[in-house]
């Protein structure tokens, strides 16, 4: 509860903090807008590779012409302005660097210059939570062992939900169930970017003005999403999946507590400890009252008589039983809060959210029945879906990280079916596949 106080202090006693943004799409133009503005921080420089939209970006977002205008790093690192460039590795190499701010969304990328920013000290926010699913737990301790902090980005559903979870086991509750709200239906597994503007709810009108991606939208709408963000709280807080993947209840926010704990206490879940994302549609396509679309929760135990009654006098959102109670955000602001997490890393040395260990996966689903020949098209396409799964039993199943799901095929998959690093052409040579599978084989359960 000091982290403006200790920005100030740190202008005064040694300059502001130098940040490197990756990637200038919707997360990284939401920090732009409000990094600029924030006492003791710096963007050293912008790398895109369309340098021409990280101009517009900061264009967009109110920067004045001069503040993105320095003709190299050293000048901005002189001048207090930013550099931009398609060069993301000069960018991380940039004398006076302090942390890089990874936002590209493409798995791939974000493991590859997470490990750059790593060789180089610098400290990592890695907003592709695509990338911490894939890689997050070996970057992690890469981190860790190098002296710099691996973080999870604030602002986006994964740290806030963390920053839950640390509250309710600080204060001495068992932590029973957390996640998040979305727009949810069986139906939307087989969504496309042809069909998501309807599914998501959205009128053309309102997707023209937005100048939104539909296969990033799609991602959220299939379940993908869900899933990937689900498994990057499971590696950073230690809950578990549940046993077969996300059962997207509908539920009200002012009944989590209710529905979010066990079933064999009358709830949904298969048991305590676990992570859920919760539908604000009910199966019948009409709208839950009261739902978290765009909020996160948690749902805890109350461990005594006397706390059961203080969470009832105090309306904490208890269940009929007063065995349990939830708290509740409503909403989250992505990118314009991701100053938290520069500021808690550098003025704390505390990551907002960071993997400790292999929890759980995302595994490619087969949206319609695949054919040898085709090459998979990724996150929030035509193909396949994300599943949410128990990183032993991806294991046991081998199946295809979701993020490395643009191979060709080399044999048929049903419909439904998991894709395996069987069904798949696998390039040896490819770096991220080289690091996913020491990964796998660091952190895959003792036998």
């Amino acid at each position: 509860m000091n982290l403006f106080r200790l920005l100030q202090e740190r202008v005064i006693a040694r300059g502001p903090i130098r940040i490197g943004l990756i990637g200038a799409g919707k997360f990284g133009t939401m920090f732009l807008a409000q990094a600029r503005l924030t006492p003791g921080m710096q963007i050293l420089g912008i790398a895109d590779l369309n340098v021409e939209r990280a101009r517009e970006a900061c264009r967009g977002t109110g920067w004045p012409a001069e503040q993105f205008a320095a003709p190299s790093f050293a000048e901005a690192l002189k001048s207090g302005g930013t550099h931009l460039t398609d060069d993301a590795m000069a960018l991380i190499a940039a004398d006076g660097l302090d942390v890089v701010i990874e936002a590209t969304g493409i798995p791939s990328a974000g493991t590859r210059h997470a490990l750059a920013a790593i060789a180089h000290r610098r400290h990592i926010i890695m907003v592709c939570v695509e990338a911490d699913v894939l890689t997050g737990p070996l970057l992690a301790r890469r981190a860790e062992e190098a002296g710099v902090i691996y973080s999870l980005a604030y602002g986006d559903q994964p740290a806030i939900i963390c920053e839950l979870v640390d509250w309710a086991r600080a204060c001495g509750f068992p932590v029973t169930c957390a996640g998040k709200g979305t727009r949810y239906h069986p139906n939307f597994h087989e969504s496309t970017p042809e069909t998501v503007w309807d599914n998501f709810g959205w009128s053309k009108e309102t997707v023209a003005k937005a100048g939104v991606n539909p296969k990033m939208f799609n991602s959220f709408i299939d379940g993908t999403k869900s899933g990937i963000e689900m498994a990057a709280v499971c590696n950073a807080t230690g809950l578990v999946p549940p046993p077969d993947g996300l059962g997207f209840p509908p539920v009200p926010a002012a009944e989590i507590a209710k529905f979010l704990k066990p079933k064999a206490d009358g709830g949904t879940l298969a048991y305590k400890g676990t992570v859920e994302v919760i539908s604000s549609l009910n199966r019948d396509m009409t709208p839950v009252p009261h739902h978290l679309q765009q909020g996160v929760y948690v749902t805890f135990e109350a461990p005594t008589e006397y706390t059961q009654r203080s969470l009832k006098e105090y309306w904490l959102l208890p269940d009929e039983t007063g065995k349990y109670a939830g708290l509740y955000r409503p909403l989250h602001l992505i990118g314009l809060e991701l100053g938290i997490s520069v500021a808690s890393i550098m003025l704390r040395g505390e990551a907002t959210g960071s993997a400790t260990g292999w929890q759980a996966d995302v595994v490619a689903t087969a949206k319609r029945d695949l054919t040898a020949g085709e090459v998979l098209d990724g996150e929030g396409g035509y193909m396949v879906w994300g599943k949410i799964m128990p990183a032993a039993t991806s294991l046991a199943k081998n199946g295809l990280p979701l993020g490395l799901a643009h191979m060709k095929l080399v044999r048929p998959v049903a419909k439904g079916r998991l894709v395996s690093w069987a069904d798949v052409e696998v390039d040896p040579t490819d770096p991220t596949v080289a690091f996913r599978r020491e990964m796998e084989k660091v952190f895959a359960p003792k036998k």
